[in-house]
């Protein structure tokens, strides 16, 4: 019997690296996509093309039109295919736009995650569950950090993060915007369902994820839609922090191989970080002049004095957790490798 594996959000940017992984290494591949991303972003966001080319590409593929919120159609989905491993990548995934969508944002990321999880404890208890959080669960205390101001960019000045942010940082009392609070929500309840169920689940706080496949646009997906405005020749604006804010960047192959890692040896209610840490972080300035060095296009841009609420200043992911329990991984992209890609790509 071939394993069998469910990955929603199938057609996005992590989901989508998902189903290529295990379509090629030959599994049962059961993609949960209903293109919620058109609804929140526009014909710009959709990702219709992207589930058209997997059923193309892979024969061991099978896409579902399923809200994730629907909890009857998902427990019957779990009961009929009853996977080795699921990868929960579906999410309304950006702050900005919850602001507008408050409930729908809820139920995406909350009910939506525990919908799966429950699907998951009674149907297939054993498989590996593998949930995409993200580093807005922080909120903005990062902020509050004693920080650096160089030329280009804001660092941490205390020693102790060094490496970044680790998975001790506290979650509590700082604004998240309403999408970290409503991702927090479901990575809390993640974690239970692997502590109190015993079940293996392992929860990834991701920072910026990406890849040349990225439907960024300007409310999300900030590395992906800056490299498209530089090559289009289209207008950008720099929200606040003098555009030093500075983010770390992973390529989704990376991040798919991590994942891969957990589900061969799952942990029980687990908690990384997820991300390209201090080597693969840069500023906003700092990647528009990459852009320049590897294009030779001069990017249009504007300042805004407006800060994105609950924005990082500074973040980058301490991974140190993460390679310590699996030291086979090894990150295979830097942040020049992962510039180029995308611009050959567009």
């Amino acid at each position: 019997m071939k394993n069998k594996i469910i990955i929603t959000g199938a057609a996005g940017l992590i989901g989508s690296e998902a189903v290529k992984f295990y379509a090629k290494k030959g599994w049962n591949v059961y993609g949960i996509d209903n293109n919620m991303r058109k609804t929140f972003f526009g014909e710009k966001g959709s990702v219709e093309k992207n589930i058209k080319n997997l059923i193309a590409k892979f024969k061991n593929f099978k896409h579902f039109n399923v809200n994730i919120v629907n909890q009857s159609r998902i427990e019957e989905l779990f009961e009929q295919i009853k996977p080795n491993a699921i990868i929960h990548c579906a999410a309304q995934p950006s702050h900005d736009k919850a602001a507008s969508i408050p409930i729908l944002d809820f139920e995406v990321n909350a009910r939506g995650t525990i919908n799966l999880l429950e699907a998951t404890r009674k149907h297939c208890n054993s498989a590996s569950f593998v949930h995409v959080s993200t580093n807005k669960v922080y909120g903005d205390a990062p902020n509050n950090l004693n920080l650096i101001e160089k030329e280009k960019r804001y660092d941490f000045a205390d020693e102790l993060y060094s490496f970044g942010i680790d998975e001790k940082f506290t979650i509590d009392q700082s604004k998240h915007s309403l999408f970290g609070a409503s991702k927090l929500s479901a990575d809390i309840i993640a974690q239970e369902y692997g502590r109190y169920f015993n079940m293996n689940v392992g929860v990834f706080r991701g920072g910026c994820l990406t890849g040349p496949q990225h439907a960024g646009v300007e409310l999300h997906g900030f590395l992906s839609y800056i490299v498209k405005c530089a090559l289009s020749n289209s207008h950008y604006t720099i929200f606040g922090y003098k555009g030093k804010q500075v983010r770390d960047q992973i390529h989704c192959a990376d991040v798919v191989s991590a994942f891969d890692c957990f589900i061969q040896e799952p942990r029980q209610g687990e908690v990384y970080n997820i991300g390209g840490g201090k080597e693969n972080s840069a500023s906003i300035l700092e990647v528009i002049d990459m852009i320049e060095d590897i294009t030779g296009k001069t990017l249009s841009y504007t300042y805004s004095d407006t800060h994105r609420e609950g924005d990082h200043i500074c973040y980058y992911s301490d991974m140190r957790k993460f390679k310590n329990h699996y030291p086979a991984w090894k990150k295979m992209y830097n942040l020049e490798r992962i510039i180029k890609e995308m611009v050959s790509y567009e």
